[in-house]
């Protein structure tokens, strides 16, 4: 699968990721096959260093967004610091198998995947190409 996103978006991610020690976070706006937006969210997890939550308050508004007619939710980005732009363990752990969009940064690289069904229950990630603009 091809996915579009503009490189002005695609570069805001990768500077919010480049400038914070932590993982940073937030939402893509859109639609199938394109990212038409993001939404940056604080990264409320205990450990934020090592994991990501987003804030609950711009997830919800974000749905309630949409449910007005505004852009919906394709998926979310991520940074991993460690520079591995690939989902972990704790990615698969927490993700659902609905075919949402996961961008991760890390290294100064982005990769972007979605999460599937798998064996038994399990979440699996498809790697897509993210086509820049």
């Amino acid at each position: 699968m091809k996915v579009q996103i503009s490189r002005v978006l695609l570069e805001q991610i990768m500077s919010k990721a480049a400038a914070d020690p932590n993982e940073v976070c937030g939402l893509l706006m859109g639609d199938a096959g394109r990212i038409a937006g993001i939404r940056s969210a604080a990264n409320v997890a205990s450990d934020p260093a090592r994991h990501f939550e987003l804030d609950p308050a711009v997830l919800i508004a974000a749905h309630r967004a949409a449910r007005a007619g505004g852009e919906r939710i394709v998926g979310h980005y991520h940074s991993h610091p460690s520079g591995v732009p690939v989902p972990s363990a704790t990615d698969a752990a927490s993700a659902a198998a609905d075919g949402s969009l996961w961008l991760i940064a890390g290294g100064g690289v982005a990769r972007l995947w979605i999460a599937t069904a798998g064996e038994a229950g399990k979440v699996r990630f498809e790697e897509a190409l993210l086509d820049i603009m």
